[in-house]
């Protein structure tokens, strides 16, 4: 069966989005379009172009991701450093490996920028702090006079996934200066909202994935230090739209995975860890599929056969 994905950021934690989208694939959904933001973005932007669940497991093993962090070279005393990228860089990494890395696995498969998927194959979400508004990428990119045919995809990528303070945020060249743009989950984290049609109807079935517990069982947060006190703020900022949403409907259209003890920025993620949170995906889909009753339209929705 043809359907729409949503996939929620989540930094590392999205391994577990892996393992759901294989689970899927293996049951023979096929995603016609596909969104996503931040790390729900790197697994949207890879579907979009061609790469199965299986190539991506390997992708994301095989990769020390520690190597994605590129803090700028200086001869400043390291607590001394910190403070300065925070304070005149905006963000302790550059982020110019993560799109590098982002543009060696898109480009292998043919994919450099949105000109080269479908139209309407791809959504991305970021957050444009300059003018104080969410970007829905390539859509929005007409506004500031960009092409979205030769935008790289690997450099909205990187917009989606600049987690503030963590990458130095992005500067979009515009004609009349420059936009300051971040991580979409400052806005939307889950854009479950994304595929709906003006008249309410969807063209077919959306079915969203999300690192969580499920709103209604979200934990409390511990919070001890600076640390603890960015990451709740950031978190309470990614979820605040999105929950109300998800509250009012489309729950049923959800997969939740639960996922504990591990931060949005933990690089050095071991290969047990990677196998346990792909593992959850699957079993938390497999428990989905045997309950999900998605509404069939011959008119709108088309089937895929394995």
């Amino acid at each position: 069966m043809l359907i729409d994905g949503v996939f929620s950021g989540g930094g590392l934690k999205d391994f577990a989005l892996v393992g759901a989208y294989q689970e899927l694939e293996e049951k023979g959904f096929r995603f016609h379009r596909v969104a996503g933001t931040s790390a729900g973005a790197i697994l949207a932007c890879f579907i979009a172009a061609g790469y199965t669940g299986k190539e991506i497991e390997e992708m994301l093993n095989d990769q020390d991701f520690q190597t994605l962090l590129d803090p700028r070279k200086t001869i400043l005393p390291l607590p001394v450093l910190k403070w300065f990228l925070l304070y005149w860089r905006m963000g302790l990494y550059q982020g110019n490996a993560l799109e590098k890395w982002f543009m060696e696995k898109l480009t292998s498969k043919g994919v450099y920028t949105f000109g080269d998927l479908p139209d309407g194959k791809l959504k991305l979400i970021a957050s444009d702090l300059t003018n104080g508004k969410m970007l829905v990428l390539p859509d929005d990119l007409a506004q500031f006079g960009i092409s979205a045919n030769t935008f790289p995809l690997a450099r909205a990528l990187r917009m989606s996934c600049g987690i503030p303070f963590f990458f130095e945020p992005v500067k979009l060249k515009v004609g009349y200066g420059e936009t300051i743009v971040v991580d979409g989950g400052v806005l939307s984290n889950f854009p479950m909202w994304l595929f709906d049609e003006p008249n309410g109807k969807r063209q077919r079935p959306v079915l969203g994935m999300k690192i969580s517990r499920g709103h209604k069982d979200s934990p409390a947060h511990l919070i001890n230090n600076g640390l603890n006190l960015f990451e709740a703020l950031f978190s309470t900022m990614q979820n605040a739209h999105d929950e109300k949403y998800i509250s009012r409907k489309h729950e049923k259209d959800i997969i939740f995975i639960p996922v504990d003890d591990t931060s949005t920025t933990q690089f050095d993620l071991s290969q047990e860890t990677k196998a346990a949170l792909m593992e959850s995906g699957r079993k938390s889909t497999i428990q989905f599929l045997k309950t999900w009753s998605p509404p069939i339209d011959r008119k709108s929705y088309q089937t895929v056969h394995r």
